[in-house]
């Protein structure tokens, strides 16, 4: 169901993006339907549809949400934010070892670097501490790729969604600052 999954996580980033000026699109394939085997193949093709598409694009957002548990219990990350509940934000950029085709991984590093500080100056334990490893999630395409794990499967819809906007809104105003 679009309305209850991370596509409206994905959307409430998109309208928040929007809504500040920055031209956003949003893929709304289930990459990880019928199975999370060959998700990141399918998503590198939609994505690449999309780069072609609008040659413009400078970022390319994985919208996630993380699954963590202990002693299988869902564990909550949250964060209170002007008196709301927000699911706790982690951005994940991959590292290449020279074996990933990823040349130009030290730029996805430096936009994660940057927008988890911006979050974290705008909106005080949001953000938790960026995951940079030797993984490829895609972010080879553009040297503006970050996978967001917006909150994890213990949080509500609209804790992600809060967190959504509120990412948004920082991640505008960085754009804005870098154009």
């Amino acid at each position: 169901d679009a309305a209850a999954n991370m596509l409206a996580v994905g959307a409430e980033l998109a309208a928040a993006l929007n809504a500040a000026g920055i031209c956003t699109v949003q893929d709304t394939a289930l990459h990880d339907y019928p199975s999370y085997n060959g998700s990141y193949g399918r998503s590198r093709a939609a994505t690449e549809k999309w780069l072609a598409e609008y040659p413009g694009i400078k970022v390319v957002l994985d919208v996630h949400r993380d699954a963590i548990e202990t002693d299988g219990v869902r564990i909550k990350p949250t964060a209170v934010i002007n008196g709301q509940k927000a699911a706790q934000l982690m951005i994940i950029s991959g590292a290449d070892d020279g074996t990933m085709g990823m040349p130009a991984f030290w730029e996805n590093l430096r936009f994660a670097a940057a927008l988890q500080a911006a979050v974290e100056g705008t909106y005080d334990g949001l953000a938790r501490p960026v995951l940079f490893d030797y993984r490829n999630y895609n972010q080879q395409l553009t040297t503006g790729s970050l996978l967001l794990e917006i909150g994890g499967h213990g949080n509500t819809l609209e804790e992600a969604k809060y967190t959504a906007r509120l990412v948004g809104n920082v991640l505008a105003q960085l754009l804005r600052e870098n154009a």
